[in-house]
């Protein structure tokens, strides 16, 4: 969602800087004077799930109270197995398959190469959902992170089961040449993930923003079918994908009629966008993102009437990403009926870019208490990602909740007592 910092600002086109439409924030559309960014139709934000606390083992899941039995051989955990009906997202199929890749769970432990248990305190203990449309199951429930300014802050797995790149995995950083991509930064983050049993969330395949120029109507199939493929062959392994980011009316890609257009079911190009991705990546749990779809009625009735239309006319959607960027004005109540009203289209939800943008210490961690505990004992919540953590290096003031010290704000202080991870 966001665009690169510059001092802890956005001063790339990206996801979320700026003032939103509707009340709320938005992406960060381009690089503008100062770091401020003017939002498009509105504005906008990009987002991406996390890994709430622990990552399965070969079919392993919480057990009681928090921690994790490690399932090797596709042994499940008394804290709920994988949904049958799919292939896991490490790869095997039927329940008890393989979880997250199959490795070993690292869960419960909080020294480096780990998440702590994302147990914590609730007893809900993350199980795995049932499968999604298409048959890509869940991930265990998570609380993640994003990357910080363009690379994996050393001990991120201490603190994050999930990593969404920030800028590095929008298209236009990867391909802005045509026949030319530049993996270089992807390589690092995914190589992070995969040696420290950290659930890896793409961000994002198309978007209405930060996509390359060269892109147009005539060649949108087969250079957006291109794309889809040349990245899941190369990290195969990526468990979540924001498959089309912020839809109309916050962002429209300008070669939407090179990808079907409006058709028949109004959003055509969304509906092929979704085929082509399970396409090139089978395995993947394949997100709808956006803003504001919990924080407002106008845009989560909206964002409801697009995931219908698009599942009624055959695209293989997993699961729905809200950003949640406006979520912390608003009374958490409010944000879990609109939540419970997303998944009332039959699909789980993923928090997808998750901050607090609040100064006062005591009243960004009593935000965090009460929307994070929420979240976690929704059981139609499957993951929550953080959108940043380094004070200074965010898209948006005060969002951040550790200084570059380490030192820590009382809200990360208590989010990882919650979770059962360190807290120093």
């Amino acid at each position: 969602m966001v665009a690169l910092q510059a001092l802890g600002c956005s001063s790339s086109t990206g996801d979320d800087s700026g003032a939103r439409g509707a009340g709320g924030f938005v992406e960060s559309g381009g690089a503008s004077n100062g770091g401020a960014t003017t939002p498009a139709s509105g504005g906008q934000t990009s987002a991406a799930p996390s890994n709430g606390g622990v990552t399965n083992g070969a079919g392993g899941t919480l057990g009681a109270g928090g921690t994790s039995n490690i399932g090797s051989g596709g042994v499940t955990g008394n804290g709920g197995a994988l949904g049958s009906g799919g292939a896991a997202p490490g790869g095997a199929t039927g329940s008890g398959g393989a979880g997250l890749g199959g490795t070993s769970d690292n869960a419960g432990q909080t020294g480096s190469g780990g998440g702590a248990s994302n147990g914590g305190a609730t007893s809900n203990g993350g199980g795995a959902g049932s499968a999604g449309a298409g048959g890509a199951a869940s991930t265990t429930k998570f609380v993640g992170n994003i990357t910080t300014n363009n690379a994996v802050r050393d001990g991120f797995a201490k603190y994050w089961n999930q990593i969404t790149p920030e800028n590095e995995g929008k298209w236009g950083s990867v391909q802005p040449s045509q026949g030319s991509f530049n993996w270089s930064a992807l390589d690092k983050i995914y190589a992070y993930a995969q040696s420290n049993n950290v659930i890896f969330k793409e961000h994002n395949f198309v978007w209405g923003s930060q996509q390359p120029s060269w892109v147009n109507n005539g060649n949108a199939q087969t250079a957006v079918q291109a794309w889809m493929k040349a990245f899941c062959d190369r990290y195969p392994n990526t468990k979540l994908i924001d498959v089309v980011n912020e839809p109309p009316p916050h962002t429209t890609p300008a070669y939407i009629d090179g990808m079907g257009g409006a058709g028949a079911s109004g959003y055509d190009w969304i509906v092929n966008a979704f085929k082509w991705a399970r396409a090139a990546c089978p395995n993947a749990i394949l997100i709808l993102n956006d803003y504001n779809n919990i924080e407002y009625s106008n845009d989560n009735a909206n964002f409801i009437d697009i995931v219908n239309k698009i599942k009624a006319a055959g695209a293989p959607i997993d699961a729905i990403g809200a950003q949640a960027h406006d979520a912390y004005k608003i009374s958490t109540a409010t944000v879990k009926t609109f939540i419970d009203k997303l998944a009332g289209t039959g699909l789980p939800v993923y928090i997808t870019e998750y901050d607090i943008p609040v100064a006062d210490d005591d009243m960004q961690k009593s935000i965090m208490q009460d929307q994070i505990t929420m979240y976690w004992n929704d059981s139609n919540v499957k993951g929550v990602t953080l959108w940043g953590y380094i004070v200074g290096a965010t898209w948006k003031a005060n969002t951040g909740i550790q200084q570059p010290s380490g030192a820590m704000r009382p809200a990360m202080t208590w989010l990882m007592g919650f979770l059962g991870r360190p807290t120093m």
